[in-house]
């Protein structure tokens, strides 16, 4: 079976019509499957042909729903943010792809955002519709994303991220703290765990489950740029870290206080001072030594 992708470089998603559910239709599954969506977007993507069996031959809404099989359709979306800016491709050969990833570009489709993505951008510069990637950077962070180029090598690169074998290195702006400073370098840990707000997480009480090693790297005036090393891979945990010590990263929207969500009008003039900027690890393919570094600079 061949990935279908549609002209703007868009691959269909998948889903599964189950035997014990019985419908009148393809429509009307669809709209019970989806009910965020309404009935008449599912029969304009109908219409458009957006919705295909498992060999990407197009389907009508009033096809028989047949149970124990898969269906591709495609998302679309009649607005959506514009990232003004531009992805670098640091790195490309048969296994994986680098790329620079600039701040607000999130790395896969999800909520709002579905072309304005590193993932689909990198789709449709490349035309390899195989591109996945191997983990994730926060849509508020920049720097270095890797992509898995072969499916039937992805396993293996994912396993080097699994088992910490991949060394990642972040810089951040944030406060000027004398008494931090005089402590450092220092390895940081807490227990980090979901909080009420989706958005935020928080630290608990219990066994650390998030480390994080803390060096300085320059001063100036009441700011300083630090350097981070995880240990751990917990969701926002250097902007926890950092928040916790009383030194939230500069510019951060989610730490300390969490501000209203930005939809469609984005303030890009001041991102989050965040930066993935150096990937090291053994690659299980080609059995060389890999490192990268990010072409971008924090505001400092």
């Amino acid at each position: 079976m061949s990935i279908q992708v549609n002209s703007e470089g868009v691959s269909a998603s998948r889903v599964f019509l189950p035997a014990d559910q019985s419908y009148l239709n393809l429509l009307q599954f669809f709209v019970a499957q989806f009910p965020h969506i309404q009935a008449g977007e599912w029969e304009r993507r109908f219409h458009d042909n957006l919705i295909l069996d498992i060999e990407g031959q197009p389907l009508a809404a009033s096809d028989p729903y047949q149970p124990n099989t898969h269906l591709m359709y495609f998302r679309r979306l009649a607005r959506e943010p514009e990232i003004p800016f531009e992805e670098q491709i640091l790195f490309q050969d048969d296994h994986i792809l680098v790329a620079d990833k600039p701040h607000f570009l999130p790395v896969t489709p999800s909520g709002l955002y579905l072309h304005q993505t590193l993932l689909n951008r990198l789709k449709k510069k490349t035309g390899i519709q195989t591109l996945s990637p191997l983990h994730r950077i926060d849509r508020d962070t920049a720097g270095l994303v890797i992509f898995s180029v072969n499916p039937t090598e992805r396993a293996q690169y994912q396993n080097l991220f699994r088992d910490r074998a991949v060394k990642k290195v972040y810089e951040a702006i944030a406060p000027y703290s004398q008494v931090l400073v005089d402590k450092l370098p220092m390895i940081y840990q807490s227990r980090l765990e979901e909080s009420e707000h989706f958005l935020q997480m928080q630290e608990v009480e219990g066994e650390p489950n998030a480390d994080t090693l803390i060096e300085l790297i320059q001063v100036n005036k009441s700011w300083a740029k630090y350097r981070l090393i995880p240990g751990s891979g917990k969701k926002h945990q250097l902007r926890c870290h950092l928040n916790a010590l009383s030194i939230p990263i500069k510019q951060d929207q989610i730490y300390p206080v969490l501000t209203p969500y930005q939809e469609y009008d984005l303030d890009v003039s001041k991102p989050l001072q965040l930066l993935a900027k150096e990937i090291a690890f053994q690659d299980p393919i080609t059995n060389q030594a890999r490192f990268f570094i990010s072409q971008k600079t924090l505001e400092f």
